[in-house]
């Protein structure tokens, strides 16, 4: 696969019906795509969790009640112990930042929760427990079967729509009515 044919950047939107309970009804930002598979968060789903409780596991102390709150994302049902913070580009640098685009970044590393906690923090952040990832040519298969629709991710959709109205402000950045999808997957 070659590098102009990273899905990188973009939105996974399950289609209605699609089998998978960790997947329907989900809109997934794929942060990194390549020959050996792919891995994303799904920004529409929330965890157990707000992000005090994840802070106070870690000992870290925030005194912003509405830090403490914020809804934690379910990213994936891979690793759903590991932490993931997607951000703008603002603040930093963090100790483990990849670059998903110019307008979102993710970090793995606890020095961003920290910061975030001091209000030091970047600007937008949504943070996620697991992630979502596809081995080798498995995305495209399931792109082949018609169980996502994909379109060029937007950061308002991730840091600003509220949770329960991402997955129909991402399908329609295709241009698709939500209520005109068939609740079925599959090829014709």
């Amino acid at each position: 696969m070659q590098s102009t044919d990273s899905l990188a950047n973009r939105f996974l939107i399950a289609v209605p019906g699609m089998d998978d309970p960790n997947f329907n009804g989900g809109v997934a930002l794929l942060c990194h795509h390549s020959a050996e598979g792919a891995m994303g968060l799904l920004v529409n789903r929330t965890s157990d969790f707000i992000l005090g409780e994840v802070m106070a596991q870690m000992g870290i102390q925030s005194v912003d009640p509405q830090l403490a709150a914020m809804p934690v994302l379910a990213g994936g049902p891979v690793e759903p112990e590991r932490g993931f913070v997607l951000h703008s580009p603002d603040g930093g640098p963090w100790d483990s930042t990849f670059e998903v685009s110019g307008e979102i970044h993710l970090t793995t590393s606890r020095d961003i929760l920290e910061a975030m906690a001091r209000g030091q923090g970047p600007r937008h952040a949504a943070v996620a427990l697991g992630y979502s990832g596809w081995g080798v040519l498995q995305l495209e298969s399931e792109l082949r079967e018609h169980v996502w629709l994909s379109v060029d991710a937007t950061p308002d959709i991730v840091f600003e729509v509220p949770l329960e109205a991402r997955w129909r402000a991402a399908t329609r950045l295709i241009g698709i009515d939500p209520a005109a999808l068939a609740s079925y997957s599959g090829n014709a």
